[in-house]
């Protein structure tokens, strides 16, 4: 058991329950509850998020974000983290709509959302984990405007087209090494 119990959240972006992306989270959930970790997963297809609307009055720092939806407790949760895995299936080799989604409305809090471990989990029907280069860039453009976030680790689910898919590929053992390693 790792000394540091760490608080681990993870956000499956999966509009699928057992997608590819959903069943690497659950390993990744495994190992690092093995290694005595807090751990949450947070299912975006269960939440109701909505669309930043570009309104400003979170970012001139006036007040809250006006919408009233399930982000704000999602932002309290990221916030909180020591640990945030981002999970997304690959669509046209860019991150599915719910995280991106996610991500836009962090702009009330993003600068909040400092000294975190993130770890990146991405799943797409193609066999190259160099095709889906595009997808992690996305993720690093939003760490890239956090306050010192480290990137840890990437999970690469290739060759999973059907849900399912992704039970055959060495990407579950390693997703579940990894969650041991926080």
């Amino acid at each position: 058991m790792n000394s540091i119990r760490k608080s681990v959240l993870l956000l499956s972006s999966s509009p699928r329950k057992g997608g590819n992306s959903d069943l690497l989270c659950d390993q990744f959930v495994s190992g690092a509850l093995e290694a005595g970790h807090h751990v949450q997963k947070i299912c975006l297809k269960d939440k109701i998020i909505k669309y930043c609307t570009g309104c400003g009055t979170c970012f001139n720092r006036k007040k809250a974000c006006p919408q009233t939806d399930d982000m704000a407790g999602i932002l309290d949760k990221m916030i909180a983290a020591d640990v945030i895995v981002m999970a997304t299936p690959v669509y046209f080799y860019t991150m599915c709509a719910q995280m991106k989604t996610l991500i836009d409305r962090t702009c009330a809090r993003y600068t909040e959302i400092s000294d975190k471990d993130f770890y990146f989990i991405v799943t797409a029907a193609v066999n190259s984990s160099q095709a889906l280069q595009r997808t992690i860039e996305e993720f690093r453009g939003f760490t890239s405007c956090l306050d010192d976030p480290s990137e840890k680790g990437i999970i690469y689910g290739t060759g999973a087209w059907n849900i399912g898919d992704i039970r055959q590929s060495n990407a579950m053992g390693i997703a579940y090494e990894m969650g041991k390693t926080v």
